[in-house]
């Protein structure tokens, strides 16, 4: 039986008669590293807000390792999580190590030595007297990082982490998100609009749009979906059909009404596709490796490109 960190039931919030939420029900697996999707207004960070005790829902509720948010256990079930919400709240005139203690008398967290253990975590050890406000984007992320993992949190929720960050700094928080989950046991809910490193991370996805929850899926389910395959089109489909079968000994493969193949196998392989057609006298008129990716399978789940 699945355990999961967050369940939420018919979860909706109105802003000023705008329904920024409606009747979301989405549930986040133990462990998993849970990519939600959205455009800006979705609803990503109004559910975020919910889960945090920053906003209030108009309707329905929601559960945080099986504690429901109308009961008295919530508030010690809310202690089990660490945030970071549109940037990392940071003090710029701190160094990273008075940042941390800072926060960790505001909540309370006995003990100092879980700042150099959490400094160590992020890479930020060796930092020394440089002040928060001369630290690069990347640095303060990971601070902000260190900040949401005082205490030993279980279920991380991060809004637009990487937002920002150069590529070397996308790749830093990546590997750091995956150390932590891996290592650590953390699951991890990050919301982004930087699909093609979302699909280098996540476990699990859920699209949101206008406030309505889509769709969820493990991302064993979106890669069969966006399944990769070779396009084939050759002068003779019916002898490609069977050049494949007898040769490739495959019929992991589909016939398009235009007469071209989409080829399932031998996707890492194209060159022998193409050689064995060609030794069979085949002219290729079209070959080339094809697939959806995540930003393409989204925008086709909500209805194709939306101008803003």
């Amino acid at each position: 039986m699945n355990e999961y960190v967050l369940k939420t039931h018919d979860l909706s919030k109105v802003y000023q008669k705008k329904m920024a939420l409606n009747k979301v029900s989405m549930a986040i697996e133990k462990g998993s590293i849970y990519g939600f999707i959205g455009q800006n207004g979705a609803g990503k960070s109004t559910l975020i807000r919910l889960i945090t005790g920053l906003a209030f829902p108009t309707a329905g509720t929601f559960e945080l390792f099986g504690k429901s948010n109308n009961t008295g256990e919530f508030i010690e079930a809310r202690k089990r999580i660490g945030t970071i919400i549109e940037g990392p709240a940071l003090y710029p005139q701190m160094t990273a190590v008075e940042n941390l203690e800072t926060h960790r008398l505001l909540k309370g967290i006995p003990g100092k030595e879980c700042i150099e253990k959490t400094l160590t975590l992020v890479g930020l050890q060796g930092t020394g007297k440089k002040k928060a406000k001369h630290f690069s984007l990347g640095m303060k992320q990971r601070l902000g990082l260190a900040i949401a993992l005082l205490g030993d949190p279980e279920f991380l929720l991060l809004d637009e982490p990487i937002n920002g960050l150069d590529p070397m700094g996308v790749v830093e928080i990546r590997e750091l998100l995956k150390r932590l989950n891996q290592e650590y046991g953390i699951t991890i809910l990050i919301s982004s609009h930087i699909l093609s490193e979302l699909h280098l991370l996540a476990t699990h996805y859920g699209i949101i749009h206008n406030g309505i929850l889509l769709e969820q899926l493990s991302a064993k389910e979106l890669n069969e979906k966006c399944q990769q395959y070779l396009h084939i089109k050759v002068d003779d489909c019916n002898k490609a059909v069977t050049v494949i079968e007898r040769f490739l000994e495959t019929q992991n493969f589909e016939v398009m009404p235009d007469g071209s193949i989409k080829l399932f196998a031998y996707v890492d392989q194209p060159g022998k596709v193409s050689k064995t057609l060609t030794d069979e006298a085949l002219i290729i008129e079209a070959f080339m490796p094809m697939g959806e990716d995540l930003e393409t399978y989204f925008t086709r789940r909500i209805g194709g490109v939306q101008h803003g």
